[in-house]
């Protein structure tokens, strides 16, 4: 699971949710469809992911989920606020989505990529970290939170 990307798993989460909803045809309610407040958080969620992605492209480090090493230990710009950005970033994306789209399938998609990037993708980077950057990476789990 951890070969392949969590935007890829965000556009399959957002495809099922999107055929749910087309098949099983949801009453749009009022109070679940803020399409304002969803383009805001989609709007966030791309500044934040995008940020983090050019960061990790300056500082010429991997950015898959699954490559081996990682030749820099990243803690600055969105870094010094969260240990995960991209996936802050997505689930952010995500959640604006629904927010936009006010049907209960689409709601499920942020839950579920939360759930698949802080079980399954978070631990592997964790792991892989802490054995390449030791206790560099260590204090900087201290001092910055997995997500916000």
């Amino acid at each position: 699971m951890v070969r392949i990307p969590p935007p890829i798993w965000m556009f399959l989460f957002l495809a099922l949710a999107g055929a749910a909803s087309w098949f099983f045809p949801w009453k749009h309610h009022g109070e679940l469809r803020i399409v304002w407040l969803g383009i805001a958080l989609i709007v966030i969620g791309l500044v934040v992911s995008q940020s983090a992605f050019f960061l990790f492209r300056r500082e010429g480090t991997e950015i898959m989920p699954h490559s081996e090493t990682n030749t820099k230990l990243v803690i600055r710009g969105p870094y010094r606020l969260t240990r995960n950005p991209m996936y802050l970033g997505l689930v952010i994306i995500s959640l604006g989505i629904a927010l936009w789209v006010g049907t209960p399938p689409m709601y499920a998609v942020p839950v579920l990529l939360f759930i698949v990037a802080n079980w399954i993708h978070i631990p592997f980077e964790e792991a892989k970290m802490r054995r390449q950057f030791g206790a560099a990476y260590d204090a900087y789990t201290t001092k910055v939170r997995r997500w916000i």
